[in-house]
């Protein structure tokens, strides 16, 4: 995220969108999908994000763009990681979520390898009795 010298307290879907570098169209289609996602409206009834909207559209941009979860897979993460309730407490949380999605990376990756390490076992086993 870009940093400024003052922190705002809301910022407008167009700054959101330079920050994050997203399209303001995906903002507003995140807002449709993600029920966390959910930025005030000012009385002229344009969108106003705070810096918890922002880190939550980032964590978000993280779990599909480089984690390359699917929307719903992004639902299941962000679910299970912040409660329903919309305290400051559980969605300052948002970091430790990024850990966890690294955790279950691993854990994944960790996975595979066993399979793999069984897989070549079974094919060497399979070669020495073929010959």
């Amino acid at each position: 995220m870009k940093q400024t010298g003052i922190k705002k307290l809301y910022y407008s879907i167009s700054e959101v969108s330079k920050i994050t570098g997203l399209e303001q169209y995906v903002l507003r289609y995140w807002e449709s999908e993600f029920e966390q996602l959910k930025p005030a409206k000012n009385r002229a009834g344009n969108r106003i994000y705070t810096n918890r909207d922002i880190k939550l559209v980032l964590h978000i941009k993280h779990l599909l763009r480089e984690e390359r979860y699917t929307i719903e897979g992004a639902k299941q993460i962000l679910q299970s990681c912040l409660p329903e309730s919309d305290s400051g407490e559980q969605l300052e949380l948002l970091a430790e979520v990024g850990a966890m999605s690294t955790i279950h990376q691993k854990t994944d990756e960790s996975r595979i390898r066993n399979d793999m390490v069984e897989i070549k076992k079974f094919l060497e086993d399979l070669l020495v009795r073929l010959t």
